[in-house]
């Protein structure tokens, strides 16, 4: 196994990681067997979906009303409109994992090279898009975490990353998903997007991974609740040491529990019949 395999199997010996993740599966658990999800799991995975674009949107500094963020779906974006620019690609990449989520594991490459495409933008060199970052090429995004590594290490943390992903199946699906996501985030891989493809591969994983089997959870919003902690944790995590991942970990986890609460509000209102069935099922423009 990779280093980063056995890291990942180490944690669960961490204080509190196996019960906060197994609160996170009790969470998703319970979800699962909501009586919306019965008959109308299409229905409350897209507004999921939107609910996800809408907190990942926020998380890059832009934020608009659910019902704002649903409108925009499939619209043209507004290349003046920086606001508008960071909606569309949280639209996009979020509605991309529904596609890529079953494939995830077993193609790992292929789906962040496609969770990559979609959340560029029309303003992005188009040379960099759906590839890793080549010799010379850095990323301008996170820099209060420093520089990042370089392409040779970044490229070599991302390859770790794949071999965890292939390896998901004899780890827990939380704690995969959680270190993938803030590799993706701290080492910025690509040059632009880094943020937003981890979430997504976050979404994607936990949802082809089996935890939240549905895809209703929201673990985006349980990022965005936890405040400026989203970005202290992730910080904890790249400086490295037990006690930074552990919290990272402890964050997710309770993420995860938060998302599937928001999962919950969704399969109940599904239920009372309080959606309008508007969902992302597929990418919105670029244009």
């Amino acid at each position: 196994m990779s280093q980063i395999v056995n890291a990942v199997a180490a944690l669960r010996r961490l204080p509190q990681v196996e019960d906060a993740v197994e609160e996170a599966r009790q969470a998703c658990t319970q979800l699962r067997w909501h009586a919306a999800l019965r008959r109308r799991t299409a229905e409350a995975a897209a507004e999921s979906r939107v609910r996800g674009a809408r907190a990942s949107a926020a998380l890059e500094g832009a934020t608009l009303p659910l019902d704002l963020v649903r409108q925009r779906f499939g619209q043209p974006v507004d290349a003046d409109d920086p606001v508008d620019r960071a909606v569309a690609a949280a639209i996009r990449v979020t509605a991309e994992t529904e596609a890529v989520q079953a494939t995830f594991r077993s193609a790992p490459a292929q789906a962040l090279a496609r969770l990559h495409v979609a959340a560029s933008a029309a303003d992005d060199d188009p040379a960099t898009v759906g590839r890793p970052r080549l010799v010379g090429e850095r990323s301008p995004e996170l820099a209060e975490l420093g520089a990042p590594p370089d392409a040779v290490e970044a490229g070599q943390r991302l390859q770790q990353v794949i071999d965890l992903i292939h390896a998901a199946a004899d780890q827990p699906v939380a704690l995969v998903a959680a270190v993938v996501h803030a590799e993706l985030a701290t080492v910025r891989p690509f040059v632009r997007g880094n943020l937003l493809v981890a979430r997504a591969a976050e979404r994607a994983l936990l949802w082809g991974g089996g935890l939240d089997p549905t895809g209703v959870a929201v673990p985006e919003v349980g990022h965005e609740r936890a405040g400026p902690a989203y970005l202290g944790s992730l910080a904890g995590y790249h400086l490295g040491g037990g006690e930074g991942v552990r919290q990272w970990i402890l964050h997710c986890a309770g993420g995860y529990a938060a998302g599937a609460a928001e999962g919950t509000a969704i399969a109940d209102a599904v239920l009372a019949g309080r959606l309008s069935g508007q969902g992302l099922v597929g990418g919105g423009s670029k244009e």
